[in-house]
């Protein structure tokens, strides 16, 4: 979720301070190297920022370095180093607040988007910052915590599945912004199975508790609408690069990419729509059933008022009443009574009001 964070930390700090700004991370960061080309691929887990260095200098190859944990300053240091990232990106990469984005730095791209992963069992759907940096022969990705939506990509390099191999960096970035753009589809996908949920028991049975899951729905399908709709700029900045780090034929598929990213903000949009009218059912329905009980209490209230007034008009303590030494007034009073309840529930059971 965005926060205030970055303004509370970063309050009088200079420009380009690395201040950590984010979830807590127990699990320890790490780098991973694919490099590949047409003939084969190499990949290295767990390299120091020195090995990195060094295997980055491949000629011919394109080298895709994922950096798993930018809570580990030193670490997202030592990698700026090595490719000689400005300091105003890796103050960017670790506060992961940012809003989705590209900056051009002349010999390499900035872009930062959100990466949302599907629920899985119990866990919710979790989203976290991906910042991607595409440079001559390279791609460097930085994420928050294990775990991301890459592993198709991983599979295609590995078993040479589609044309990702014959191509250069440029391609690596675009199929990562795609396999991005395409998880939301899968996040909303399930979003959308809440949303239908919710509108068949809101009809049901309309319980205070739907009214947090709405309002908690309500806020993951606006969090997913607001962190995907600047990849529209993202995207269309990407597609008309004049810095020759993107080959003009893959301004298609990035057109393409931008279109589904269209799709998922507008996707969004409706399930937002259909949450809203989901709490206006919930509040008819409450109101509903409130008017059904106000209408039964209604009617037995009216049902008692006769029997209430003969009970206080021989009530009274007076003596001379003409049916206070009646031998069978006692039962006629009953009788009256009861005559007198069951007529009245017959007529409103007649004009269907209980």
């Amino acid at each position: 979720m965005f926060g205030f964070g970055r303004g509370v930390k970063k309050a009088g700090l200079p420009p380009g301070t690395m201040v950590y700004v984010g979830k807590a991370a127990e699990q320890p960061a790490r780098i991973d190297i694919m490099d590949y080309s047409d003939s084969g691929v190499e990949e290295t887990r767990g390299v120091s920022p020195e090995q990195c260095a060094m295997l980055t200098r491949k000629p011919d190859t394109v080298t895709w370095v994922n950096v798993t944990g930018v809570h580990d300053i030193g670490l997202v240091e030592a990698v700026g180093k090595c490719f000689g990232l400005h300091p105003l990106i890796l103050e960017d990469i670790v506060n992961t607040q940012q809003r989705a984005k590209l900056e051009d730095y002349n010999d390499y791209l900035f872009i930062v988007a959100r990466m949302f992963l599907p629920a899985n069992g119990q866990e919710p759907p979790r989203d976290e910052q991906i910042s991607i940096i595409l440079g001559k022969g390279f791609v460097l990705s930085l994420q928050e915590t294990e775990g991301d939506v890459f592993d198709p990509v991983r599979e295609r390099i590995r078993k040479a599945k589609g044309r990702i191999r014959g191509k250069g960096a440029d391609y690596l970035c675009y199929a990562l912004l795609d396999m991005i753009v395409d998880n939301c589809f899968r996040v909303l996908e399930q979003l959308g199975n809440q949303v239908e949920d919710l509108q068949d028991r809101v009809v049901e049975k309309p319980d205070q508790s739907l009214l947090s899951e709405i309002h908690a729905l309500k806020r993951e399908v606006a969090l997913v609408r607001r962190s995907v709709w600047p990849m529209r700029e993202v995207l269309s900045s990407l597609s008309r690069d004049d810095s020759g780090l993107v080959d003009p034929s893959l301004r298609l598929y990035l057109r393409d990419v931008h279109d589904h990213t269209v799709q998922v903000a507008e996707t969004a949009e409706i399930y937002s729509e259909n949450l809203a009218g989901v709490f206006d059912v919930y509040l008819s329905s409450v109101s509903n059933r409130l008017n059904e009980t106000m209408r039964l209490l209604t009617v037995i209230a009216t049902i008692f008022i006769p029997l209430t007034f003969l009970a206080g008009v021989y009530g009274m303590n007076f003596t001379y009443m003409p049916e206070l030494h009646w031998r069978y007034g006692y039962y006629a009073f009953w009788c009256a009574i009861t005559a007198i309840g069951v007529f009245m529930f017959a007529f409103f059971k007649h004009r269907k009001w209980i």
